[in-house]
């Protein structure tokens, strides 16, 4: 009896430590991230934090983790770091990080810290030889280089020091997208060492410039793999991410052995940074098995001017949803005080945050996309022509187009190459946003894909050239920019930007005219067509939509441009009606179609705004959903509605009478 007694006790203590044990990134849904960016003039750091302070947080909102801040750009630590070439606050209270530890322990919540890579002032202050070195040969007092010794010398040994505290992460800030080109000599000499190419090329003009962005490229990749590794033997539970890896920011396949991915949406215009980052991440991880997430700033900011304000939660649940629609982990960013404590008057939106978050967990956490339509950003075109080592300026046009897409209530998925290749005949429509330049054995994929009886829509002066064969034109002058209007609906639309003239031959359609003038009864020339090629369809759009669409944002572009995809793909499993102030994305979730319908009214788009906390309901939505069978029933989630519908000819046809911020139709 007393070892039976003696094993009881020990299974209840074991299974109270299971049940207290914090949920490792890839079961995580929802986080919140801390920070400050210490200095070097702050002082008494820990003051007013208390356990009492943290606690009450945690009770309030309970997230699955929170991240804290321990090293800033500035490169100064906010905890009491002993490595030698570290630099620490002015002075301490008492120590946050242990603090934090201790209270997120307690409460059974994974802790995190937000740690700046190879963005690091203290470092170079120090070490100026640690920094990377421009063409003219000026080292930065910023970024650090990717071949020095602080990865080795700091990096890997404070995050060991941070590990040493039962933290189960680090989310690495200012990595990939602080890179800089590096003509250290250590780098040249790596360069040289590895092309075989010896003069150095310093500007996009000379002679294998793209082979010294590559290999800066690879560098960062073995810099990153590196402490990675590193880490992982330290302390194989330490969980590693890098800030914007393998993102939009850079889109290549997932060869690191990081944990899982992440990063931080714009402050202004979140809800259409989340559209696209959450479908970049949503790729890459279900092609690689890594779990992701985003963050959401609590807060607005106005980069010219420094100005910042916080969002209200109704305007952050629009950025929630449209990354939990797409099967995403989500996080809010709110600051720390100078001291590392809590702004407690925003524990009330973190806790509003959460609440809605949960609700719609069970119907969206691990859900995959059903293939609908695939927009294609190009790792081809990325690498051939964006001007950062890694950065995502070259997809604004992917991002307006895919906004204008999703505000026409269409799926969309945005893929690369190494996501689409070899699985092209699952997407009923490809389209290709003003990506120039293609692979040739891609490109040769994709009209084969059409020959098939697959449907291309491609978008943009430049990129047509690479079909003009197949849509059955002839470029009949130099592409150039031009102040025109598009027709839709009886009304015009306003473009402001490249225009390739073309003439149609023989079997080439067209979809629209445009105006050099705002009379529609006078045409200028083809804007669209389209032709049949093999068992498909292919269209073109001559003249760069993305910019203008960012800028102006009219209905009559966006309907323009949705007119020529409900050609092309006349059935798709929902169809929306009723309001254009609606995202859709379809989903399999565990086996059953669910369908997230977000509201996107409100004025995120605006720089003048910095919130709003209004948004009003969308009645009346008519929905048809197409399916192999009469479902049992359909039920509007969370609000635990079943919908009434009738069912004909493989189409389900409802209403949504209201649809406040999100919900899901899960079809049973």
């Amino acid at each position: 009896m007393k070892h039976l007694f003696f094993s009881l006790i020990l299974f209840s203590f074991s299974h109270l430590i299971a049940q207290n044990a914090p949920l490792r990134r890839a079961d995580s849904f929802f986080g919140l991230h801390f920070d400050f960016h210490a200095s070097v003039n702050d002082s008494l750091v820990g003051k007013t934090l208390t356990e009492g302070m943290i606690d009450s947080l945690l009770t309030a909102v309970k997230p699955d983790f929170i991240q804290v801040d321990s090293k800033g750009h500035p490169g100064v630590t906010s905890y009491p770091s002993k490595v030698a070439d570290g630099t620490a606050v002015k002075s301490f209270s008492k120590d946050p990080l242990a603090l934090f530890r201790k209270v997120t322990q307690k409460h059974g919540v994974a802790l995190y810290v937000h740690y700046s890579g190879v963005y690091d002032d203290a470092a170079l202050r120090k070490h100026p030889e640690w920094a990377a070195i421009d063409a003219n040969g000026k080292p930065s007092t910023q970024k650090t280089s990717v071949h020095g010794a602080y990865v080795d010398e700091l990096l890997i040994p404070q995050l060991k020091e941070i590990a040493d505290y039962g933290v189960d992460g680090v989310w690495v800030d200012g990595d990939c997208w602080a890179t800089v080109l590096d003509y250290s000599p250590l780098a040249l000499k790596k360069f040289q060492e590895t092309t075989g190419i010896s003069a150095v090329p310093k500007n996009k003009q000379d002679e294998h410039y793209l082979d010294f962005m590559n290999f800066a490229r690879q560098s960062f990749k073995n810099y990153v793999g590196h402490y990675t590794d590193q880490l992982h033997r330290y302390k194989p539970s330490f969980q590693v991410a890098s800030n914007w890896a393998f993102s939009s920011f850079m889109p290549e396949p997932v060869d690191l052995n990081v944990d899982f991915m992440s990063g931080d949406l714009t402050p202004m215009n979140g809800v259409n940074s989340a559209l696209f980052e959450s479908r970049v991440l949503a790729a890459q991880s279900r092609t690689y098995k890594k779990p992701w997430d985003l963050m959401s700033w609590s807060f607005n900011t106005a980069w010219n001017t420094g100005n910042h304000g916080p969002k209200t939660a109704l305007n952050l649940s629009q950025e929630i949803a449209e990354v939990i629609a797409t099967g995403g982990t989500y996080q809010c960013y709110f600051t720390q005080n100078r001291d590392a404590s809590i702004r407690v008057q925003q524990v009330k939106t973190m806790a509003e945050l959460a609440k809605f978050a949960r609700a719609r967990q069970a119907y969206t956490q691990g859900a995959q996309a059903v293939p609908q339509v695939a927009l294609l950003y190009s790792l081809a075109s990325y690498k051939k022509f964006s001007s950062s080592i890694y950065g995502n300026g070259i997809a604004e046009a992917s991002r307006a187009i895919l906004t204008a897409l999703m505000d026409g209530q269409n799926a969309v998925e945005v893929l690369a190459e190494h996501h689409l290749k070899g699985n092209l005949a699952k997407y009923p429509l490809i389209v290709i946003p003003e990506w120039s330049y293609l692979e040739p054995d891609f490109l040769q994929e994709l009209k084969t894909y059409a020959q098939n009886g697959g449907k291309l829509l491609v978008i943009g002066a430049e990129a047509v050239k690479n079909f003009s064969a197949e849509l059955g034109i002839e470029l009949s002058a130099a592409p150039q920019k031009k102040l025109c209007w598009v027709a839709s609906n009886g009304d015009l639309g306003l473009v402001n930007d490249l225009l390739q003239p073309v003439i149609l031959k023989t079997g080439s359609q067209p979809l629209g005219n445009y105006y050099l003038n705002q009379d529609t009864r006078y045409p200028s020339g083809t804007a669209a067509s389209v032709a049949d090629l093999g068992k498909g369809k292919i269209a073109g759009v001559y003249f760069n939509f993305g910019q203008s669409y960012r800028n102006f944002q009219s209905p009559q572009l966006r309907d323009f441009l949705n007119g020529i995809v409900n050609k092309l793909f006349p059935n798709p499993i929902v169809e929306v009606k009723g309001s254009k102030l609606v995202h859709v994305t379809v989903n399999d979730l565990k086996g059953k179609l669910a369908i997230n319908l977000i509201n996107s009214g409100g004025n995120y788009n605006s720089d003048k705004v910095y919130t709003y906390d209004e948004l009003p309901p969308i009645t009346d939505l008519n929905l048809k959903i197409r399916l192999p069978q009469k479902p049992l029933k359909i039920v509007q989630q969370p609000e635990n509605k079943a919908l009434p519908f009738t069912y004909s000819n493989g189409v389900a046809t409802l209403k949504v009478p209201v649809l406040g911020v999100h919900s899901i139709l899960v079809v049973q």
